[in-house]
Formats: C-alpha cells, sequence, structure tokens
C-alpha cells in the first residue's frame, strides 16, 4: 500500500463507505420493517380470530340459553294455562323438577361460556332457581357474587334478588339495607320506584309506620303510575296496624 493516498482516492474511498452504510441503513430499516409489518399481520389476524372466536361463543352460547328459559318457563302438567300448548314446550310434572332441570341447564351454560353475556345472566338465573328450590342459601351464595360484577345493571337485578330473600326469611333490615341503596341509584332494570315499593313491603309487618311514609313518598314522586296504585294498595293493608 503507497504511502500517500491522493486526495481523489480518499474521495472515492469515503463515497464507498458512505454507500455501503447507506446500504446497511435500508436493509437494518427494511428488517425492522418487515418485523413491524408481521407483528401488525400477527395482531390483526389475531384480533380477527379472537373476534371470530367471541362471536362463536356468543352464538352457541345464546343457543343453550334460549333453551334454558324455555325449561325455566316450561309448562307444569295439570296447571291452568290460557294459552294454547306448545309442542316444543317442556312439560313437567311439577314446579320442583321444573326447576331442577333449568339450573341443570343454566348451571352448564355458566360454567361453559362464563365470558359471554348469556353465560354471565345464566349465573343470575341459576340462583333463581335455587331459591325456587328453596334452597335460599346457597342462591343468596351466588348472588353476592353477582352482585359485585361490573355490570352495574347485573349487580343490582343480584341485589334486589337478594334483597327478595332476605325479606322472606325473616330478615328486614337487610333487605332495608339493600333496597334504599338501590333506590338511591337506581338502575334501568331496578329503578327508584320499584325499589322504593319493596322497600315498603319489606318494613310492612316489622316498621309498618316508615312503611307508610315511603308508600306515601311513591304517591308524590310518581303520580297517575302503577306504581302509585300499588303504593296506594299497600297503604290500604297496613291502615288498621299504623
Amino acid at each position: 500500500m503507497p504511502e500517500h493516498i491522493s486526495r481523489k482516492e480518499l474521495k472515492q474511498d469515503k463515497i464507498k463507505e458512505t454507500i455501503e452504510h447507506g446500504a446497511e441503513a435500508v436493509l437494518s430499516h427494511g428488517q425492522f420493517a418487515g418485523i413491524v409489518i408481521a407483528v401488525a399481520l400477527a395482531v390483526v389476524i389475531g384480533y380477527t380470530g379472537w373476534h371470530f372466536y367471541i362471536d362463536r361463543q356468543t352464538a352457541q352460547s345464546s343457543v343453550a340459553f334460549d333453551a334454558a328459559v324455555k325449561a325455566y318457563q316450561g309448562r307444569v302438567a295439570g296447571a291452568t294455562n290460557l294459552n294454547p300448548p306448545d309442542p316444543n314446550e317442556p312439560t313437567y310434572p311439577d314446579e320442583k323438577a321444573r326447576a331442577q332441570d333449568a339450573l341443570s341447564k343454566f348451571t352448564k351454560l355458566a360454567d361453559s361460556y362464563s365470558s359471554t353475556n348469556p353465560g354471565k345472566l345464566a349465573r343470575y338465573y341459576a340462583a333463581l332457581c335455587l331459591e325456587d328450590l328453596e334452597r335460599q342459601s346457597q342462591a343468596l351464595e351466588e348472588l353476592k357474587k353477582i352482585s359485585g360484577s361490573s355490570d352495574k345493571e347485573l349487580a343490582a337485578m343480584a341485589q334486589y334478588q337478594m334483597a327478595i330473600i332476605y325479606a322472606r326469611t325473616g330478615k328486614p333490615d337487610d333487605a332495608a339495607k339493600l333496597l334504599r341503596a338501590l333506590a338511591d341509584k337506581p338502575s334501568v332494570l331496578v329503578p327508584r320506584p320499584l325499589a322504593l315499593l319493596e322497600l315498603a313491603r319489606a318494613l310492612r309487618d316489622s316498621n309498618p309506620k316508615e312503611a307508610a311514609n315511603i308508600y306515601q313518598q311513591i304517591k308524590k314522586e310518581f303520580p297517575d303510575t302503577n306504581i302509585a296504585e300499588q303504593a296506594d294498595r299497600g297503604l290500604d293493608s297496613i291502615s288498621p296496624k299504623s
């Protein structure tokens, strides 16, 4: 190698070096872009696949939910029914058999499709079946779990049903606590007048004076409604005691 490199040769070497570095940069950038595209495609494919999976799960759970509801509303042999019989409607020897079959169907649905809306609602209906079977402790246990749901409507329904069970099992104070909270923070499925009406019913025997005040409150807040008419009937039922 000559001891001295001409300025022309040095310039040529710099140009060559620049081109080589530029090629490496383009290649590196191209590889990075390829990785980004691959990741993006994977995300899109995964997102599409997940939605397909969820849609399929929801569709399957909806079919199962319809079957469970048919069982829950099934015909009891010998029961009076004004509507003509439906050949596709299940028939049961008694209410206990109907509740047991519906419970089995709702529980299986809730366990198999817990992440879907029908699956979550099935858990609530399973609790109702437990109540119909007079298994109140188990029903309350299930309803308490649902009452903490992120779905505010479903949680409100569970709390309302818990209050119903408390009132029926001689715990009016526990029922009243839940119903007051629901009345103060009503939801679409458990509106304020419904919560107040049930609150008055829960207190009718243990605290008739407060129950009467709540009935009056309902009439004042919701005049000329069916709820107000029910409040009138409630007042009539407790007037001898208050």
